[in-house]
């Protein structure tokens, strides 16, 4: 096995876990009118500010994670992200038939 293999793989690792909240970020970016009034109708308080928190949110922890740079508390900060975030917006547990896919 190559010496610089478990680097890599870790590096990988990072790649893939950043890479995806960096992409949710910038996806939400596209959408965010639409998810400001999905927030507001949730009940969100001060739903615009909300969701711009998020985002940067996302995208500066996710380069965090994927540059290695105080990789553990941006993935803290990702991780209390997710436990705010799913059960208000990924619900899918209380949903049926094709709202129930899109809630995943």
């Amino acid at each position: 096995m190559p010496a610089d293999l478990p680097s890599t793989l870790l590096f990988l690792a990072r790649l893939l876990l950043g890479g995806a909240f960096v992409f949710a970020g910038l996806r939400n970016i596209q959408n965010a009118a639409f998810l400001t009034h999905m927030m507001a109708a949730r009940g969100v308080p001060q739903a615009r500010l909300a969701l711009w928190l998020g985002i940067v949110l996302q995208i500066a922890a996710g380069v965090l994670v994927i540059a290695g740079l105080w990789t553990a508390l941006a993935a803290a900060v990702l991780l209390l992200f997710l436990i705010v975030a799913t059960p208000m917006f990924h619900n899918f547990w209380d949903h049926q038939g094709p709202d129930r896919a899109s809630r995943i």
